[in-house]
């Protein structure tokens, strides 16, 4: 396993997205959050991710801290604060992991700047949002889809993944993502973790004066929900190799939350559905 970063950080170009985007009209989707343990597990099942993860991450110490900075910096470098803010912090993410790299816990020497890891870290977002649309309806036309694969390219390189090792399709993607899982991705410590917290409601967010038992009252029926679609989005290979059980019982479960969330989804206003698309111009902000 490589310890050492990727070479030229540098794309030749750098087209950050915004307003107008097939990401913003079509790509960011209400039902998203339904595959984001099934993104995180997928990320820290490749064994470099996993191992920075442990080693490195302060998620047990502050998890909503954690999904806060988070989810900030993907609004940043999807352009919600505009083109110069994406740019800067790109460069911000690819420096903040310069310094990421040890021995995991089978003597293999990491670098979280490995291409293989910084791409697959990546690639893992453009795979749960796919599948949020082939699971819960909503498949797009083929333009749409090609754009959408085009501008996850984009914002590869505004991450400033090495342009060699990024699928130029999105027939190789899918071949790259599914040889990544059945070949790379393993059950570790951070996947054992993960699976282990996902057990439980998460606790109550600071600043919000709830007594944990009230917050545990809607927060318990969502952790077991999201288990549920975690389990139901993952790849099976995966699914096994993490021992996630996946009985006939809980997969009608599954398909029974696939038909509640797709008439939601149809009920919804536009607005609500994709709120990118309905957000106006990006907040600037200095950098």
């Amino acid at each position: 396993m490589s310890a050492a970063p990727a070479g030229p950080a540098l794309t030749p170009a750098l087209h950050p997205i915004g307003p107008g985007s097939a990401t913003w009209r079509r790509g960011i989707d209400w039902r998203m959050p339904l595959a984001s343990r099934a993104t995180l597990l997928l990320q820290v099942a490749h064994p470099v991710v996993g191992a920075g993860v442990i080693d490195h991450s302060e998620f047990l110490r502050d998890r909503w801290g954690r999904i806060s900075r988070t989810l900030a910096a993907v609004r940043r470098y999807h352009g919600f604060h505009g083109p110069q803010a994406a740019v800067a912090e790109g460069q911000r993410l690819r420096d903040v992991h310069r310094n990421i790299s040890g021995m995991d816990a089978l003597g293999r020497s990491y670098h979280a700047l490995n291409p293989d890891a910084y791409l697959w870290a990546h690639a893992t977002t453009y795979a749960g949002a796919a599948d949020v649309r082939r699971v819960f309806g909503g498949t797009l036309d083929d333009a749409t889809e090609d754009a959408l694969f085009r501008e996850w390219r984009d914002v590869a390189g505004i991450l400033r993944i090495p342009e060699r090792v990024i699928p130029q399709t999105r027939a190789a993607f899918w071949d790259y993502y599914h040889d990544t899982v059945e070949r790379r991705l393993e059950r570790n410590a951070a996947t054992e973790l993960l699976l282990e917290l996902d057990r439980y409601p998460m606790p109550v967010p600071p600043g919000v004066r709830v007594p944990q038992l009230v917050w545990n009252s809607a927060a318990a029926p969502l952790a077991a929900l999201l288990r549920l679609t975690t389990a139901g989005l993952l790849p099976a290979t995966l699914r096994e190799r993490l021992r996630i059980e996946w009985t006939a019982e809980r997969k009608q479960r599954f398909e029974r939350a696939v038909v509640a969330v797709r008439a939601l989804d149809r009920a919804l206003p536009a607005r609500v559905r994709y709120p990118a698309a309905h957000r106006g111009e990006p907040v600037f902000e200095s950098v």
